[in-house]
C-alpha cells in the first residue's frame, strides 16, 4: 500500500509560510484508515505512534464541533459526493486547530461508497497571523483617533480660550447632535485649521458648534462652556 503524500500548499496571508496539510483516505465496510505524514503532525502524533482509525479521528475533534461532522460523513457515505468542513480539532498535546477538512466519496459501479478521501488543512498560523494583524491595526487606528482628537481639542482651547474639558465636551456634544463620528468631527476641525491664511472657515465651524471664536461661549442664550452640563 502506497503511503499518502502531504500537499503542496500556499498561504497569501501577510506574507505566511504554507499551510501544513495533510491527505487521508477511509475504506469501507473494512473502516480501515490511511494518514500521510502531515496528518499525523497536524494531531499531535508522529508517524508510527498510533494507528489511524475513524475513532481516533473523531476524538480528536472539538466537542462542539464533533457530531455535525459525524453527521455530514455519515450523510456521504449514504449519498455520495463531496464534503468540506471548516471546524476545530484538539491536538494531542492539547492544542486548539482550526482546520479546513474537504475531500470526496468514491463509489463502486453500483454507487456504493467504498472509500473517502480528502485533504485537512491547518489554518491556525493564517488565522493566528490575520487576528495580530487586525489588532495591531486597531492599536494604530486607535492611538490616531486620540491624536487627531487631541489636536482638535488644543485647537478649540486656544480659539475659544476654554479648558480642556469643554474644549472636549463641544466635540462631544458636536458629534451627537451630528451624529458623526467624534474623530471625523475632530479631523474636520484639524483641517480647518491647517488652512493658510483662512481662518474665517474655522470661524464659521465653530459657529456652526454654537460658538463664538474667542468668546468660549455659546450663541444659545444661557449657555456657558465653562458650566458642567450632560451630554
Amino acid at each position: 500500500m502506497a503511503k499518502l503524500n502531504s500537499p503542496m500548499t500556499y498561504s497569501s496571508a501577510l506574507g505566511d509560510g504554507p499551510c501544513l496539510a495533510g491527505t487521508f483516505k477511509a475504506r469501507f465496510p473494512e473502516q480501515t484508515v490511511e494518514w500521510s505524514d502531515a496528518m499525523f503532525q497536524i494531531h499531535g502524533y508522529e508517524r508510527g505512534e498510533v494507528v489511524p482509525t475513524l475513532d481516533l479521528l473523531y476524538s480528536h475533534k472539538h466537542p462542539d464541533d464533533r457530531r455535525r461532522c459525524q453527521e455530514i460523513v455519515t450523510k456521504v457515505l449514504q449519498t455520495g459526493g463531496y464534503f468540506c468542513m471548516y471546524h476545530r480539532i484538539i491536538d494531542a498535546q492539547g492544542n486548539i486547530r482550526h482546520v479546513l477538512t474537504s475531500g470526496d466519496a468514491i463509489q463502486d459501479k453500483d454507487g456504493t461508497v467504498t472509500a473517502l478521501e480528502g485533504i485537512l488543512l491547518d489554518l491556525s498560523s493564517t488565522l493566528r497571523r490575520e487576528t495580530e494583524q487586525i489588532a495591531r491595526e486597531a492599536v494604530v487606528a486607535a492611538t490616531a483617533t486620540r491624536s487627531i482628537i487631541d489636536q482638535a481639542r488644543g485647537i478649540l482651547m486656544g480659539r475659544l480660550l476654554v479648558g480642556s474639558e469643554d474644549a472636549f465636551r463641544m466635540l462631544v456634544t458636536h458629534s451627537s447632535h451630528r451624529n458623526v463620528k467624534l474623530a471625523a468631527v475632530a479631523a474636520e476641525i484639524v483641517r480647518l485649521a491647517e488652512l493658510p491664511g483662512r481662518p474665517a472657515e474655522l470661524d464659521a465651524a465653530l459657529r456652526e458648534m454654537g460658538v463664538r471664536p474667542n468668546s468660549g461661549r455659546r450663541t444659545r442664550k444661557g449657555t456657558h462652556l465653562g458650566r458642567r452640563s450632560a451630554i
